[in-house]
């Protein structure tokens, strides 16, 4: 059994690896419990409800992705355009990771639990939006950097940050579907053209 000291870390863990392997409905406390070898009295010990242990979870994942994908690319000294390619080649790294322990590719955590949640559980989709919301922000500084540079033209900065997340989110949706990380590294220059013609279209 996991010491008082690590229980609730264990549990965390345990909640990462078992959501993002099935779902938030098909994994229940006992189940998690047994994963992170704790007692069920420890886990009310450090959460109310499966719902607290997963709002702390989100903000745990948040860290660790910022810590690992976000930060390194965007807040790189490499030209904005390039940031922006360089966030999909640190995220298929990532992917390709998971793929090796696991043998799937898992796909975005947020983005996984965004498609099952959003509309059943205002309290997780609420915590989902300020994450994704904290992506654009990034996201926006880089466009706008990009701006600054001459690289994009005088465009909106926060729809263009907008939709290269939702690019972003689309192209690790279909890594998952077909198993491959590799797309996010075929994809990556997309990513960059993907702003340059975002920035055409919302001129025209």
């Amino acid at each position: 059994m996991a010491r008082i000291s690590d229980s609730k870390e264990r549990l965390l863990s345990s909640a990462l690896e078992l959501f993002s392997e099935r779902s938030y409905a098909n994994v229940g406390v006992q189940e998690l419990c047994e994963h992170a070898g704790v007692k069920k009295g420890s886990f009310y010990y450090f959460f109310k409800s499966k719902q607290d242990l997963m709002l702390e979870a989100l903000g745990h994942q948040s860290q660790a992705i910022d810590r690992m994908i976000l930060t390194p690319a965007l807040g790189s000294n490499l030209p904005p355009l390039e940031r922006i390619e360089h966030l999909f080649h640190l995220t298929y790294e990532f992917q390709k990771s998971l793929k090796e322990k696991t043998g799937r590719v898992r796909g975005c955590f947020f983005g996984n639990l965004a498609l099952e949640l959003s509309t059943q559980d205002e309290l997780i989709r609420h915590r989902l939006d300020r994450i994704f919301r904290m992506a654009i922000t990034s996201i926006r500084k880089t466009v706008q950097d990009a701006v600054s540079v001459g690289d994009l033209p005088d465009i909106d900065v926060t729809s263009t940050a907008e939709a290269i997340l939702a690019y972003w989110q689309g192209v690790i949706m279909l890594a998952k579907v077909r198993n491959d990380p590799g797309l996010l590294k075929e994809l990556a220059k997309g990513a960059k053209e993907f702003a340059i013609v975002e920035t055409k279209d919302a001129a025209a």
